[in-house]
């Protein structure tokens, strides 16, 4: 049952390509003798900014031992948690750290358009 709840997480985290052609944008490898609580998920199509930067939202989390970024995001956990779940909850945390720096972006930018179209108005 654990096995099958592991499966559906795992293959959440697959994406689709456009023309119906499943491709997959993650492979997660566990060696031989591992259990759930260690695994490697290999990121496909991306470049090492992408790997940093969801290493760093992984390692945040208190309960990850371990986690290395080669494009390879190997994750280490206590018995009581499976390495999916953190991997996935990074994921999450980077999207919202995104978002926000992207609606302080555009408020700013906003703003100085604002500031530029008063600036014109009081000259004239």
């Amino acid at each position: 049952e654990e096995d099958q709840e592991l499966e559906r997480k795992i293959s959440g985290l697959k994406t689709s390509m456009a023309e119906g052609e499943r491709k997959t944008a993650l492979e997660m490898v566990q060696a031989a003798g591992t259990d759930r609580h260690c695994a490697t998920f290999v990121l496909l199509e991306e470049n090492h900014t992408l790997g940093n930067s969801r290493r760093y939202m992984i390692m945040k989390n208190p309960k990850v031992e371990f986690c290395e970024s080669k494009i390879n995001l190997r994750i280490q956990t206590p018995v009581a948690l499976p390495a999916v779940e953190p991997f996935q909850r990074g994921l999450a945390e980077l999207r919202n750290v995104c978002l926000h720096r992207l609606g302080k972006f555009e408020a700013s930018e906003k703003d100085s358009k604002d500031q530029r179209a008063s600036k014109k108005e009081s000259t004239f």
